[in-house]
């Protein structure tokens, strides 16, 4: 009997011709993440993956804290591999069961079969039947139960077999990596972080851009966006943040602009700030977290006044989602703490009282000749700090 962890995927295998390109991928990805807990095999077989330990004590908790947040599995299981021998599935069932009755009290359960193996001699309901009735011969104390038992005990009868009692969810999506990569605009706030996660679930490396306006933001204000970006990082491995001095352009607006049309024109010089740091480091799309209608930058006619700063494309996943559906995204990925902590960003500074929600592109256009636009985006490109920020 070997311990080993099972892993899962899934819409990988709707992939026809380059599925295997995704699956190699996702192995990639895997052994990336669980690198530092030692030497491991990793093992594809039958539209599942195995990591096999090749040192003592191994750190399976560990392991499966990290895997849980792989894009692409959607679960995993420390497992017991054995081989494909009748008596030894039914001498280890055991030894499973009364490990699980004695540690946690468990006494009804049922068996799940899954027989890959088409050579072995019972077909899946004979062996989770038979099985079932050696177990409870064997372990006193437990009964069956069908509709809600206390555990399941799983069995995949395939090259070797595999058993366990577990089930532990994961991120779902595609590997990272699979589909390019784009640059994410990233406040201090719930929302962007929350988008650059979702696109970061379909595959897509992310890179990130966050504007400071030293001395109205604090110090404070720029170690919380670090410590988002270290979150995000644990899903996606490393991420280069460029953290752009912004309030030499912010006072700028304010002086030379209508206060009405501050929020908006801010709005349009980050997006083409943006984009020529995506075109100089490899990205193909923006990402912001707007939501339609949230607040005044985001209804339908400044969500077209903006994108029409930039020709790259603009991704917004948060686009028909309420506040509380982005907060429980924010909870589930671990960047709610942090995005609360009362430190300002950029945006909300120099906010005007009434800013304009239905603005016309050449009315800002008219406002934004006043300013030297291509200037003070060459000036604070030029003053960019890059972090490059790894998983820990």
């Amino acid at each position: 009997m070997k311990k080993v962890i099972l892993i899962r995927y899934g819409e990988i295998l709707l992939k026809g011709l380059n599925r295997s390109s995704f699956e190699n991928k996702l192995i990639s990805n895997i052994k990336r993440s669980v690198h530092k807990l030692g030497k491991v095999t990793v093992r594809k077989s039958q539209a599942r993956i195995y990591i096999e330990p090749e040192e003592e004590n191994y750190n399976f908790d560990e392991a499966i804290q990290l895997l849980s947040k792989v894009f692409g599995i959607v679960s995993v299981s420390p497992v017991w591999k054995i081989d494909t021998d009748y008596n030894t599935i039914k001498e280890y069932s055991v030894k499973m069961v009364r490990d699980l009755v004695e540690r946690k009290g468990y006494s009804t359960f049922k068996v799940e079969t899954k027989r890959g193996n088409k050579q072995f001699p019972m077909d899946s309901p004979e062996i989770s039947r038979d099985l079932g009735a050696h177990v409870l011969r064997n372990v006193p104390g437990l009964s069956v139960d069908v509709k809600n038992p206390h555990f399941i005990l799983y069995v995949e009868v395939r090259d070797f077999t595999y058993i366990y009692s577990e089930i532990i969810p994961a991120v779902c999506g595609m590997p990272l990596g699979t589909n390019g990569k784009a640059l994410l605009l990233l406040s201090g706030g719930i929302d962007s972080p929350a988008a650059g996660w979702m696109l970061a679930k379909r595959g897509v490396e992310i890179d990130a851009v966050h504007y400071y306006s030293y001395p109205y933001t604090s110090e404070r204000a720029k170690e919380k966006v670090i410590e988002l970006t270290k979150i995000l990082a644990s899903y996606c491995y490393s991420i280069n943040l460029h953290i752009v001095p912004f309030t030499d352009i912010q006072m700028e607006i304010y002086e030379k602009c209508p206060h009405e049309e501050l929020t908006i024109i801010m709005r349009r010089v980050m997006m083409q700030i943006a984009e020529k740091i995506a075109n100089k480091t490899g990205s193909m799309a923006l990402i912001t977290g707007e939501s339609v209608g949230q607040v005044a930058s985001q209804t339908i006619q400044s969500l077209a006044v903006t994108n029409a700063a930039v020709s790259m494309p603009v991704f917004r996943p948060l686009i028909g989602m309420d506040k509380n559906e982005v907060v429980d995204i924010a909870k589930k990925i671990g960047t709610f703490e942090t995005s609360i902590l009362p430190y300002e960003d950029c945006c909300t500074v120099f906010v005007a009282k009434h800013p304009v929600t239905k603005p016309k592109l050449e009315r800002i256009m008219l406002s934004e000749s006043k300013l030297d636009i291509a200037g003070l985006i060459e000036k604070a490109i030029e003053d960019t700090e890059v972090i490059t920020i790894t998983a820990e």
